[in-house]
C-alpha cells in the first residue's frame, strides 16, 4: 500500500519533511503545501525554498498547486518541469474562507464548468503527471456525482479523496459512504485522505475499501513513525522522539531569524504531537506560554522525562 504524506500549510516544509525521512520510516510521497502563483510569478522565492530539489534529495516530493487560471497553473507547472519535477497536484480542498472566496482549493469545485474548461486545457498541454486532492462538494456530498463525471474525463494520475464538504472544515466525520461511491465510480485510481491518525484506525479503514494508497497528514505530525508502524516496521520510541524533536529545533533555529519565529513554529508542532503523550494538559500551557526557547526546552525536557508514550 501507497503511504503519503499530506500537504500541511505551515509545519510541512522541507524542514519537517526531512527530519521526519531521516528519523523514521519514509512516506511513500510527500506533498509540498500549495504553491500559490498569480500573474506575477509562478514560484515565490519562499515557495521556492520548499520545493527546491537540493531541500528534498532523498524523499520524493510533488509539489502541490493552487490555482483556478489555466495559463497561471500551467506556466508555473513548466517551471516545476523544468525542475526536474514529473508530477503536480492541484488543490481542491482546501476549506479556508480566504481561499474559498476566491473559487480556489475547495471553493472551484463550486464551478463545475470552469473546473471543467480548467481541467479539458490543463490536462491537454501538460507534459507531466497530474493528480488531484479534492473534497466531495461545497456544502452537499451529493455534489461529489457530478464531480466525479468530470474527473472521470481527464487521465488523472491520482484522485485523492477527502470525504468531507467545504463547510465540514475538519470536523464530523469522513463520509465513508460517499467514498466508496466514488471508489466505485472511479475511472481513475483513488487514494483515501481523512482522520487515520493510528495503526487501529487505518486497519479499520482498509476493511472497507481497496484503493491505490493512503495519505496522512496529522496523524503522522502526532506521530512521526506512523508510516512505519501502519507497515509494521517501526514503534515510536521516546529517545527517538527526542531526537527528531531536537534535530527539528536545531534546523529551525539555523533557518528562521529570531527565537519567537522559532518557538512560534514548535508551539505550532505540540498542538499535534502532545497526542502521543500521557497527561500532557499542565505542559502545553506552559508550552503555550514560554517567552524564550529555554523556559521551552524546560518544559520539554520535563514532559518527555515525566510522561509516557501513549
Amino acid at each position: 500500500m501507497n503511504l503519503y504524506f499530506a500537504p500541511l500549510e505551515g509545519i510541512g516544509g522541507y524542514i519537517y519533511r526531512n527530519a521526519q525521512a531521516d528519523y523514521f520510516e519514509k512516506a511513500d510521497k510527500y506533498y509540498s503545501p500549495f504553491l500559490a502563483p498569480n500573474q506575477n510569478r509562478s514560484i515565490s522565492p519562499k515557495e521556492y525554498k520548499d520545493i527546491a530539489p537540493e531541500h528534498n534529495e532523498d524523499i520524493m516530493l510533488v509539489p502541490q498547486i493552487m490555482a483556478n487560471n489555466a495559463e497561471i497553473f500551467l506556466k508555473a507547472a513548466q517551471e516545476l518541469e523544468q525542475l526536474g519535477y514529473k508530477e503536480i497536484n492541484l488543490n481542491l480542498g482546501c476549506p479556508s474562507r480566504t481561499v474559498v472566496t476566491k473559487y480556489r482549493g475547495a471553493g472551484f469545485l463550486a464551478k463545475p464548468d470552469a473546473l471543467e474548461q480548467f481541467l479539458e486545457e490543463v490536462y491537454s498541454k501538460l507534459n507531466i503527471r497530474l493528480s488531484l486532492k479534492t473534497r466531495l462538494g461545497m456544502e452537499d456530498e451529493e455534489e461529489f456525482e457530478h464531480l466525479l463525471d468530470i474527473y472521470n474525463k481527464f487521465p488523472v494520475s491520482e484522485l485523492i479523496i477527502h470525504p468531507r464538504v467545504q463547510t465540514d472544515y475538519y470536523k464530523n466525520t469522513p463520509r465513508m459512504e460517499s467514498f466508496l461511491n466514488a471508489l466505485e465510480k472511479s475511472k481513475n485510481p483513488v487514494v483515501y485522505n481523512g482522520d487515520i491518525f493510528n495503526k487501529e484506525k487505518y486497519q479499520q479503514v482498509m476493511k472497507q475499501m481497496d484503493v491505490s494508497g493512503v495519505m496522512l497528514g496529522r496523524g503522522v505530525l502526532a506521530n512521526p513513525a506512523l508510516f512505519g508502524e501502519i507497515r509494521g516496521t517501526e514503534k515510536l520510541s521516546k529517545e527517538r522522539l527526542w531526537e527528531f524533536h531536537e534535530r527539528l529545533l536545531a534546523d529551525y533555529t539555523q533557518e528562521m531569524s529570531g527565537e519567537r519565529n522559532v518557538l512560534f513554529k514548535m508551539k505550532e508542532l505540540w498542538f499535534y504531537l502532545a497526542w502521543s503523550f500521557t497527561n500532557t494538559e499542565k505542559y502545553e500551557k506552559k508550552i503555550r506560554k514560554a517567552q524564550h526557547l529555554s523556559d521551552y526546552r524546560l518544559v520539554v525536557k520535563q514532559l518527555f522525562f515525566e510522561q509516557e508514550l501513549r
